[in-house]
């Protein structure tokens, strides 16, 4: 926890006072009658906070900026040891508030879609800091907080989302339990990251596989696949499959990517032996 908080930073108190300041004035209120929780969240990326339970800001400083570097760097050197052509297709926001630019953008794109994500309000810049603010969703669940039956309904939902996205040149870049909610019985995608659409194959082979590997551990792996081929296609999971032990390493993904590599192979090759099938 102590690495943690080290990494993510800390932001003076007097800065987030002037954030306070800030919120107070865009939405009618004295800086007094704003009630604040900030969460101990599992992130790097930013300090976030529900804000009179009604909006839920995200405040990026240039330490987590400085963190997504790094993180880009490594993911793309992931990527490019799993075969990708190139240096990767993971990419870097220059600023705190191109990071929440991008995650505002994305947000408008899936509801555009019809997919649920939650409602973007405003991104604004506060003493170098970049600052999101969103409607906050109370009493979601996570991926991972489910009961095993709802887990399976979900499952087909999540790669439809998924296909849905990649039509439309959108790839999250980061899909894992904690970035799927359960809202009111619907589905939600959060904190889509930055990927380089000139690489698209890989940058949906890899949602593919952060899918899979998110929802093996509570399903199985037939049930997962099955949940896959709902929406893509045995020559795309297959594709996807490249990157399954690259993203089995990442410390929020823990799933048998060796057995899940090994289903899609044999389906591949009974299907492949027949045909009519």
């Amino acid at each position: 926890m102590e690495v943690r908080r080290y990494v993510r930073g800390h932001i003076e108190w007097p800065r987030l006072e002037a954030v306070a300041r800030e919120l107070a004035d865009r939405y009618g209120h004295t800086a007094d009658s704003l009630h604040i929780e900030f969460l101990d969240a599992d992130n790097w990326l930013s300090t976030p906070m529900i804000v009179n339970e009604r909006w839920f800001v995200k405040i990026i400083s240039k330490q987590n900026s400085v963190v997504h570097a790094l993180l880009t760097a490594g993911r793309n050197l992931g990527a490019f040891s799993a075969g990708t052509e190139g240096e990767g297709f993971f990419e870097h926001f220059a600023t705190p508030l191109e990071m929440a630019e991008h995650e505002f953008t994305a947000a408008k794109r899936m509801r555009k879609l019809g997919l649920n994500a939650p409602k973007p309000i405003e991104t604004f810049e506060v003493d170098n800091l970049g600052i999101l603010v969103s409607e906050y969703l109370p009493d979601f669940q996570t991926l991972d907080s489910l009961n095993q039956q709802a887990e399976t309904d979900v499952a087909p939902i999540i790669f439809k989302m998924l296909r849905q996205m990649h039509e439309d040149g959108l790839y999250h870049g980061d899909l894992r339990a904690e970035n799927i909610l359960l809202y009111e019985d619907d589905v939600y995608f959060i904190d889509v990251t930055n990927v380089n659409e000139e690489s698209v194959a890989d940058a949906m082979a890899y949602d593919i596989a952060c899918a899979l590997g998110a929802l093996e551990p509570h399903l199985g792996v037939k049930s997962t696949i099955d949940a896959a081929l709902s929406s893509y296609t045995l020559s795309e999971l297959l594709v996807a499959a490249r990157f399954l032990d690259f993203v089995n390493i990442r410390p929020d993904h823990d799933f048998d990517s060796a057995v899940l590599k090994g289903e899609i192979e044999t389906r591949a090759a009974s299907a492949e032996s027949n045909p009519a099938i």
